[in-house]
């Protein structure tokens, strides 16, 4: 029996202990695209260190490669392209836009960050 597609496979160092994370990651993606995504496969993995995202074999998360584990709002942000590109992310397409992080305090409170005024006060 195949799982069915599109299938999001999550690969972890079992000698990490990063189950919990893969799971967690894992249930995220679930829990965003319910109706899009067909399974989610957890996979240990003896390789040191390894975190790897797939979808249907395709390497879309490589820890190895990028020196770092996906933010969240930023792998659902890779998933979405690939399996539900109409799909409105919400607060993580507009916090996260381009993948970079948003300034959330800035527009709330008012708050600007050292050399960031625009009023030109120092």
């Amino acid at each position: 029996m195949t799982a069915p597609t599109p299938n999001i496979a999550i690969t972890y160092c079992r000698l990490c202990n990063w189950m919990l994370r893969a799971a967690w990651m894992g249930q995220e993606l679930l829990s965003t695209f319910a109706g899009e995504a067909g399974s989610l496969t957890l996979i240990p993995d003896d390789t040191g260190g390894v975190f790897e995202v797939r979808i249907d074999g395709n390497l879309i998360w490589s820890r190895s490669e990028k020196g770092r584990f996906p933010e969240i709002a930023e792998l659902k942000q890779i998933v979405r392209d690939r399996i539900a590109p109409a799909h409105d992310l919400g607060h993580a397409d507009r916090d996260h836009a381009g993948h970079g992080h948003a300034d959330p305090g800035h527009a709330k409170t008012g708050h600007v960050k050292p050399g960031d005024d625009s009023r030109g006060e120092t």
